[in-house]
């Protein structure tokens, strides 16, 4: 079951997954969307009974400029923080840390780290995975992956280099990915194109509807709205998702070494 927590939704944000199209042989040049160094910044809102659009805290997700050696592979190394303001802390204090190590050719990811502190709710956990055994084993258990498994950070990355040309409204696609020692598949909707406001200007973006398990957190299986802009970079540029108590909004604030031109950005 999902925790009850603002950083699972942002976490959800940066792990969403359609249909893989890597190749999974060795030695190819590929041509990524993104590039060590890149750096994303987010401000994130909520909104409940008692609260109109509060400030609630930031989040960052960055690619480090190293390439670590794992499995005897070259890696990219994705850091994604979460942390709640000075003001936000009186009521739900967030300090959040994940990091993934993935293939710098396949996208595999070969460790995911998490470490949580969510009002009281702690987790630390190191994750590996043996992709020929086909087991991803954390602090506690051992648990079956498929082939294409991705963790919650990897996952951003590796749909950033999606076909997405064939789409059409409301095709709906399959999603896996591991997360607290079990592997999870859900499913992705396409819903077109959309222009998007934000503090720092209008975006051409398309949007997508992540299927979620309802509990403690959503209360419907598809509460979330996901932009991405429509241009070679595929940067999220804003979420927002109902919560059971209230909703949550994250939306890009800053944007450091892109690859390609921001295209998408129209004012």
């Amino acid at each position: 079951m999902y925790k009850k927590s603002l950083g699972f939704v942002l976490l959800i944000f940066f792990g969403f997954l359609l249909k893989p199209i890597i190749s999974e042989g060795y030695g190819q040049e590929l041509n990524y969307a993104f590039q060590k160094g890149e750096k994303l910044h987010y401000r994130v809102f909520y909104d409940g009974p008692l609260f109109v659009r509060v400030h609630a805290g930031k989040a960052i997700l960055e690619l480090s400029n190293n390439s670590d050696i794992l499995q005897d592979r070259k890696t990219f190394h994705a850091i994604s923080t979460g942390f709640s303001n000075s003001t936000f802390d009186m009521f739900f204090k967030v300090r959040d840390r994940f990091e993934s190590w993935f293939d710098e050719e396949t996208l595999k990811p070969y460790r995911f780290i998490r470490r949580t502190n969510e009002g009281g709710y702690v987790v630390n956990d190191d994750v590996d995975f043996d992709y020929k055994a086909g087991i991803a084993k954390s602090r506690k258990k051992k648990v079956k992956i498929k082939d294409n498994t991705q963790d919650l950070v990897s996952a951003y990355y590796f749909a950033r280099n999606l076909d997405i040309s064939h789409l059409k409204i409301d095709d709906v696609f399959p999603l896996d990915f591991y997360l607290d020692d079990s592997v999870y598949t859900s499913a992705i909707v396409y819903k077109g194109i959309e222009i998007v406001e934000t503090r720092i200007g209008k975006f051409r973006c398309m949007k997508f509807l992540p299927m979620v398990i309802t509990g403690e957190v959503f209360g419907n299986p598809y509460p979330m709205s996901l932009y991405i802009s429509d241009d070679k970079n595929r940067i999220p540029v804003l979420i927002k998702s109902e919560i059971v108590v209230g909703s949550v909004k994250a939306e890009i604030t800053e944007y450091e070494k892109l690859k390609y031109p921001l295209d998408s950005k129209i004012e």
